[in-house]
């Protein structure tokens, strides 16, 4: 027992100095082990589904790094309407210090479709690697597609889960109206640039109480799901913690709001009036 204290130890240690150049650095005091949150999903007056977003309470080691794994788990309530029956799990690696992940899995139940992917990316070699398994639901296994990609990524690249805790930990009250915010991202084997919008303070009214926020607009390109370019807002909270507190969608087949329901284990008090 006391060889292998020694041997995580000697991990950690070392963890701290190997490729260390190669990664930018980020102070986080916006969260830390064991946060969960949990959030409602509605449609119109029809509750329509859940998420759940959870840090695990230990760390794990990836690449010579030390990364939280986080898991956000969604799905749909099968109401009908348009909304499709969805299960998904994404999971991410974040490193501690840099904020970039190291491993992204995704696990997507989406009507009859299936898909599972692995990602591996080395901010070192600037390489990353995808493996993914797609079929429907109903599927022989003969025909279901298996695939690997390798592709050349961008520096701090941020898959959906990872970018979402770098968003926390960017200083809100420093930013001006309007101003824009250019976050690299990947989804599969695709890079692409998410421009965030700061839209400037408001009140949002939750179950807990108001509380202050920061309002940010992803602007949207073109595509068949969202209504526009300013379709998403966010509200995150004006305090230490930086948590999405309410979501809205519009879509083409409706608006969809995402709401704060439960939460535990957060590093700061929320500001609740």
């Amino acid at each position: 027992m006391k060889k292998s204290v020694v041997f995580v130890f000697l991990c950690l240690f070392f963890s701290s100095f190997i490729g260390e150049k190669n990664y930018r650095y980020i102070k986080n005091d916006i969260f830390g082990k064991s946060e969960h949150i949990e959030y409602v999903v509605s449609f119109g007056f029809l509750n329509a589904g859940s998420a759940r977003v959870d840090v695990s309470n230990k760390h794990f080691l990836l690449n010579n790094r030390i990364c939280y794994k986080i898991d956000v788990l969604g799905r749909t309530t099968g109401i009908g309407g348009g909304i499709v029956r969805v299960e998904d799990t994404w999971r991410t690696y974040l490193d501690t210090a840099a904020f970039v992940s190291h491993r992204s899995f995704r696990h997507v139940e989406e009507g009859s479709y299936r898909r599972e992917e692995l990602t591996d990316f080395n901010h070192v070699t600037k390489k990353g690697v995808m493996k993914f398994e797609e079929y429907g639901e109903k599927d022989p296994v003969s025909k279901r597609k298996k695939g690997k990609k390798d592709f050349i990524i961008p520096d701090n690249v941020q898959d959906m889960v990872s970018g979402y805790y770098y968003l926390r930990t960017l200083n809100f009250d420093k930013m001006k109206m309007d101003e824009i915010v250019i976050v690299s991202g990947m989804l599969e084997d695709k890079n692409y640039d998410l421009k965030i919008k700061y839209k400037g303070k408001d009140v949002i009214r939750t179950k807990f109480g108001k509380i202050n926020a920061h309002k940010i607009v992803p602007i949207m390109p073109e595509n068949q799901m969202f209504s526009g370019e300013n379709s998403v807002r966010f509200w995150v909270s004006d305090d230490k913690n930086r948590v999405p507190v309410r979501v809205e969608a519009d879509m083409f087949i409706g608006k969809i709001v995402v709401e704060l329901k439960n939460y535990a284990h957060l590093k700061h008090k929320f500001n609740f009036k």
